[in-house]
């Protein structure tokens, strides 16, 4: 029984730090693709719903299929995240100004930010995002 933890103990390791080393958005298929099939489709699902409960991968549907994206990890709680709608790449932010806009939230909207999750969509710079006419 020792055995088979350590083994599966592994396998997370494997997988965790292969999503860790995608920068865009993924699919568990593309994480099974990457590791040649040396790990089961199933403890892949397993592991990135546990990671998606923990905080620590983003989880969205496009076109009813299921993309994710691993999240940072930040000791600061005045952080966010800027998600290119392009090509999927996550920019994480520290910055003061997210307080503002969850008071605000807070205050006319009556609703909490989680600012641990917050995800700000649009287009970066390298997809021609930003023009300087429009800064």
């Amino acid at each position: 029984m020792q055995r088979n933890s350590s083994y599966n103990t592994k396998q997370k390791d494997i997988i965790i730090n292969k999503i860790k080393n995608i920068n865009k958005d993924f699919t568990i298929k593309d994480i099974y693709n990457e590791l040649d099939g040396n790990v089961g489709l199933t403890t892949i699902y397993r592991l990135v719903d546990k990671l998606v409960d923990e905080g620590l991968i983003s989880k969205d549907i496009k076109d009813n299929i299921t993309y994710y994206h691993y999240l940072e990890k930040c000791d600061n709680h005045n952080h966010f995240y800027l998600k290119c709608d392009k090509c999927g790449s996550m920019i994480h932010i520290d910055c003061d100004c997210i307080i503002d806009l969850s008071n605000h939230i807070l205050n006319h909207h009556k609703f909490k930010l989680n600012q641990d999750h917050i995800i700000i969509n649009g287009i970066c710079n390298n997809c021609g995002g930003c023009y300087e006419e429009n800064i």
